[in-house]
């Protein structure tokens, strides 16, 4: 071997190293038989170094994994010969392998199995048992090769091919007919030989039964001596964590229900008498889990069995069932109110199913209401954050947490339907002893109180948000608890998770204040203050703008007395903060958003005369427009620093967005009017068009002001228009893909909103807007680059959603007045994209333009020379594209396409009648070889009224076509 180019194998080792051992494993991995070496340094031992071992069982690896086919019938034995010997090396060697060389070997041995054992290494087993025997470092080999080959021929979480699925479907057939008991045999006699010497093996063996369990014959495993050498690991501290997750997937194992029963049964007898369901009692949190797994996994099995004897009409041993159910009941408990939450995750399972079958009882026993009082308790117990949560620098651990309560908010929802009346009280009680005496208590509490009301929301439904009309009981209760919440100061507690618990409760009951209105003041006041917008922790602030836009946006009808105080109050949060005085402003820019959109909606629902509404909203959007001003300019100036353009620009960026969001405010020109803003938002678009002729930071300037058009082409409507052809201009100027991608929508909004009012500006505007996209897709891309690709891609969908716009849109003279070369041009791309592209969504696209094209010019008084068009390119790409072999008949999005496909040929039969039958009879069908029935049945289902009958005979036709 190379051994210049096996020390590049040392990851210390420099790059010239390195490199060479990359192009010496490449060589070794092509050639016809270099590899042989690797096979027999592995063989005689020849190198002690481990890297260069786990090399050659790579070279081994890819031999087998790629190129066996090409091997010769001595090769292949080579490798068998060559896996022995090493094997046999491994029980004499006077140090074991490293562990992630004995994994690789694990690997490749499975590898060697799944392609041999079929066909010509049946006894693969024997021959491995044969050479390990009882030794203990041979078997830690097995152990690993049966866990490398579950991976291979079982696991269910690595994707396989149809292929590889029937192979190992007839691998685990024939091992269960050839050499499971035999393998279950040596199972066993691991587990007795080094159950009390080797903890090690014996947890590896452990973990091999549970793999094997789920697809061999359970009466292997599930018998006496087996199952009772398990259940005295369990008293093995270093073996009782594999023991417990070993009879987790004995439990698991599906089989008949009043047989799993029994099997439940006789485990938990066991368990119980030997004390493991005494759990106060146990210190160990990591066993508790894997024990909590287990007794979720034997409940759950008795759910399914109790489930299907109920189907079968089984009454008497579904009844049994239920019983053995309920007596696990104490178990389960303490293992949900456990308090590491670990321990109590696992055993929600069992406890949300457990409800789901009392939610099917027609009526529940003293004994279950106890229960399903007793998981409440639990819940709002372990809902509960824990001292050690660092609500400031949330890391795993939070995360975690809030994802257990998740699962806790899934019981609650569960407990509801079980008894909504039973929650209601519960949660009514915890609340109120809560709220009296909240500045006494732990902030956990507090904000579990509360939490706890904002959760009933979800979990007792109402139609949108109803929660105070309809049942009574219900609506009095949620209501007492919300003015409570509003008028007991709770909103003072100094603790985030608090304040912020407030304020989602108060937006999610914001029906309340619709019935209780007196309260809205001391409410909007929180949010103000400290409490809310002014909070010392940046988080809160930033979470209450969302939710002071959303409480506006719900109430403002009934704020009308307090909006000019309102927007006082919020004066200094409305300031667009320049990028150099350094100091921190309250609200990041994205908080401000929310800030301004909420002036927005004030000022346009008030009831003030449109006067003053004019007066209010050049108030706010004035010293944006004066800022934007001297920031432009400054940006101007700035030749050199690009940190500093880039912060600039942000700031332009951020001012356009503000005054864009105020815009939200209004839903068509009529309120825009109403209130008397055209002017002001005119102003705007001249303070902010300008911005789009700055030579530098394009990208970001471009995207704020396109996005400020689209909300005025919807606000100002046709005021808006004397403001596009510049801006037009400039967004086409040096544009990349991107650019040109995001400026379509806006071009296809205008179309699609003013029509023949844009019309001369569309036709002035067509051809430079179409040759700037060619020219960007005619630029060469890297081979590899996906992204320029994806964006490619993406323009070209947009440049034809462009063209559908305008042909949908009847304005057939923007491209009718083009020149003749012009158009041919753009016709030519609709035709390519309808057959040359394998994008469906494209090409689904391009047949709507081409049936629309059609319909618009396929007539007698239509475009010059189009009906030559619709005969020579239009015809020819509705079979063309259809009969590609990446046109996927069986993908939704392609049927789609095809679906349009068929409606252009019935177009073209609209329009051209008999005529087109004559050709695609005489001339087109024939010369692409479609027998003459199949042209007549063709003709026949065209001419035919129905365009669903239609469309489903080309999607036959088609497949037909292509077998």
């Amino acid at each position: 071997m190379d051994e210049q180019a096996l020390l590049g194998l040392n990851a210390n080792a420099d790059a010239s190293y390195r490199q060479r051992a990359s192009a010496y494993f490449e060589q070794l991995k092509q050639s016809q038989d270099a590899w042989q070496v690797c096979a027999e340094a592995l063989a005689k031992g020849i190198y002690s170094d481990d890297h260069v071992k786990f090399f050659c069982f790579q070279v081994l690896e890819h031999q087998i994994k790629f190129r066996y086919a090409v091997l010769s019938a001595a090769q292949h034995q080579l490798i068998r010969e060559t896996l022995v010997k090493w094997l046999q090396s491994q029980l004499i060697n006077a140090q074991p392998e490293k562990v992630f060389i004995r994994n690789k070997a694990a690997q490749v041995f499975a590898l060697m199995f799944v392609t041999e054992y079929l066909t010509k290494w049946p006894k693969f087993f024997f021959d491995i048992l044969t050479v390990v025997g009882l030794n203990p470092r041979g078997l830690d080999l097995y152990l690993r090769m049966l866990m490398a080959i579950d991976e291979e021929v079982v696991d269910r979480d690595i994707a396989h091919t149809p292929e590889e699925t029937r192979r190992n479907t007839l691998i685990k057939d024939t091992m269960r007919e050839q050499c499971i008991p035999n393998l279950v045999e040596s199972w066993f006699q691991i587990l007795q030989t080094y159950q009390h010497t080797n903890s090690e093996l014996t947890c590896q063996c452990l973990e091999v039964v549970g793999a094997y369990v789920s697809w061999i014959d359970l009466s292997l495993i599930a018998n006496d001596r087996f199952v009772n050498m398990l259940l005295g690991h369990m008293s093995v501290e270093v073996l009782r964590e594999e023991a417990c997750d070993c009879l987790f997937e004995i439990v698991n194992k599906g089989m008949d229900p009043v047989d799993k029963t029994k099997l439940v049964e006789s485990l938990c007898q066991v368990l119980q008498s030997a004390g493991f369901f005494n759990i106060e009692q146990e210190e160990d949190v990591d066993f508790l889990a894997k024990f909590s797994k287990l007794v979720n996994g034997m409940g759950q099995s008795l759910i399914v069995s109790w489930t299907k004897l109920v189907k079968t009409g089984d009454i008497k041993n579904a009844q049994d069932t239920l019983q053995a159910l309920e007596a696990k009941f104490p178990l389960m408990l303490q293992l949900l109110i456990h308090e590491d939450d670990d321990i109590s995750s696992n055993i929600v399972g069992f406890c949300y199913d457990y409800l789901h079958i009392l939610k099917q009882l027609p009526l529940l026993t003293d004994q279950q209401k106890a229960s399903v009082e007793a998981i409440m308790l639990a819940v709002m117990k372990k809902l509960t954050y824990d001292d050690e949560y660092n609500f400031e620098n949330e890391g795993e651990d939070e995360a975690m947490f809030v994802e257990y309560r998740k699962q806790l908010k899934l019981l609650l929802d569960r407990l509801a339907q079980v008894s909504p009346e039973l929650l209601l009280e519960a949660v009514r009680r915890v609340f109120n002893t809560t709220m009296q005496s909240w500045q006494g208590t732990p902030f956990m509490e507090v904000e579990v109180a509360i939490r706890l009301l904002y959760m009933l929301g979800e979990a007792l439904p109402a139609s949108h948000g109803a929660h105070f009309s309809g049942d009574v009981a219900k609506a009095s209760a949620l209501q007492d608890m919300m003015r409570t919440l509003v008028t007991c100061g709770v909103s003072e507690y100094q603790h985030t998770s608090v304040t912020l618990e407030f304020f989602e409760t108060v937006v999610r009951y914001d029906k309340f204040f619709t019935v209780e209105p007196q309260h809205i003041p001391n409410v909007l006041m929180a949010f103000l203050d400290h409490r809310g917008l002014r909070h010392s922790s940046p988080k809160v602030r930033s979470r209450v703008s969302y939710l002071f836009s959303r409480y506006v946006k719900s109430l403002n009808k009934h704020m009308n007395a307090f909006i000019e105080d309102i927007l006082n109050r919020m004066q200094d949060l409305l300031e667009l903060s320049p990028p150099e005085n350094g100091f921190q402003a309250l609200l990041t820019s994205d908080d401000q958003l929310f800030i301004f959109e909420a002036a927005g909606v004030l000022i346009v629902n008030s009831e003030y005369p449109a006067e003053r509404k004019q007066v209010l909203m050049k108030n706010l959007l004035t010293p944006l427009m004066e800022k934007f001003k001297i920031l432009l300019e400054k940006l101007l100036m700035e030749q050199e620093n690009e940190e500093r353009q880039a912060a600039l620009a942000d700031c332009l960026n951020h001012a356009v967005g503000f005054a864009s969001r105020t815009s939200k405010a209004f839903s068509n020109k009529q309120t825009v009017k109403q209130c008397g803003c055209s002017e002001v938002y005119r102003e705007c678009l001249q303070t902010f068009v300008p911005v789009l002729s700055c030579p530098v930071q394009k990208e970001v300037l471009r995207g704020g002001v396109r996005t400020f058009l689209h909300r005025m082409i919807i606000c100002l409507e046709e005021e808006v228009l004397p403001f596009i052809p510049t801006a037009s201009e400039h967004m086409l100027k040096d544009c990349e893909a991107k650019d040109l991608q995001e400026f379509i929508p806006l071009i296809n909004q205008i179309t699609a909103k003013f029509k023949a009012q844009v019309s001369p500006f569309l036709q002035q505007v067509f051809m430079p807007l179409v040759q700037a996209i060619f020219e960007v897709l005619a630029r060469p891309a890297e081979e590899n680059d996906q992204t320029a690709a994806m964006e490619k891609q993406m323009l070209r969908r947009s440049y034809f959603a462009f063209i559908q716009t305008i042909a949908s849109c009847g304005m057939n003279e923007v491209m009718g007045n083009q020149g003749a070369e012009n158009i041919e041009r753009v016709l030519f791309t609709i035709i390519q994209g309808a057959v040359d592209f394998p994008d469906p969504v494209a090409q689904k696209t391009c047949f709507v333009i081409l049936s629309k094209l059609v319909e618009l010019w396929g007539g007698k008084d239509g475009l010059v020379g189009f009906v030559d068009f619709i005969y020579k390119h239009i015809v020819p790409a509705c079979f063309l594209a259809p009969m590609k072999p990446t046109f996927d008949l069986s993908d939704a999005q392609t049927v789609l396409a095809l679906s349009e496909c068929a409606l252009t040929l019935k177009m073209i039969h609209l329009k051209r009648g008999p005529e087109f039958i004559q050709y695609l009879q005489q001339e087109y069908l024939p010369s692409l070889q479609v027998a003459p029935e199949i042209i007549q049945e063709f003709c026949q289902v065209l001419q035919q009224t129905d365009s669903k009958v239609f469309k489903n005979y080309v999607k036959v036709f088609f497949q037909r076509a292509r077998l």
